[in-house]
């Protein structure tokens, strides 16, 4: 949720291209709506926003009982304008002009947090992955994946065990822009497929018929299991 259309099209192409998901708010009323009704992993919320400023929205969002990890960004710099932000319900502070690569740093630092320290590696059976570097590797194999190829793949892997659906999934990896009607998902999961599973001798990644998708180690993942 920025102020400036040109420069909340510039955070969100740059967070895009970091594999992120974004949904953009026009206005405070359009971002306090959005963040009621959708589960976010993180908001950045800037103070001066047309129809309902940033701290509104904060303390509405918090009233509402959302207890999303979020990042003002303002231009005022003073110490009052930090502790107003704080104390509104605010996670993080950024001042105007920032560099984007500390932008990135405080998003980490709050999914980290918010996600009780987010380990480093992660590890599913002989797959694994860096979360920093975002290195994947199969039985000791590099895996070259695409930004939404494993942003796809890290977020099957967070739900280990748990079938995922098509819903959850675009929300959690796509943005407010994905076709429900497309079939881009089963698409990036063919892909992944190919590059995870085609030479393995366990696959990893399962459908469930009329449910959605899991990432399990284990053999037989129930009825309705297709490849």
């Amino acid at each position: 949720m920025e102020d400036e259309a040109r420069v909340a099209g510039f955070l969100a192409k740059g967070l895009r291209e970091q594999t992120y998901a974004v949904d953009l708010a026009r206005d405070g009323e359009e971002g306090l709506h959005l963040g009621s009704v959708n589960e976010y992993d993180l908001v950045i919320l800037d103070v001066m926003l047309p129809r309902k400023d940033g701290h509104a929205v904060c303390r509405e969002l918090r009233g509402l009982g959302r207890r999303i990890p979020i990042l003002m960004l303002t231009a005022r710099g003073s110490v009052d304008d930090r502790v107003a932000g704080l104390d509104c319900g605010a996670d993080d502070y950024l001042t105007k002009p920032f560099d984007f690569k500390e932008l990135l740093a405080r998003i980490r630092a709050l999914l980290r947090r918010s996600a009780a320290l987010r380990p480093a590696t992660l590890q599913v059976a002989d797959l694994t992955l860096n979360t920093a570097s975002h290195a994947v590797a199969r039985g000791g194999r590099p895996v070259t994946l695409t930004a939404k190829e494993y942003a796809l793949l890290e977020f099957l892997v967070f739900n280990e065990g748990r079938v995922v659906g098509r819903e959850q999934i675009a929300q959690h990896v796509w943005d407010e822009n994905f076709d429900p009607f497309s079939n881009v998902i089963d698409v990036y999961i063919k892909r992944l497929r190919a590059k995870l599973d085609a030479n393995a001798e366990r696959r990893l990644i399962h459908t469930r018929r009329g449910e959605g998708y899991l990432l399990a180690a284990a053999r037989g993942t129930g009825a309705g299991e297709r490849p």
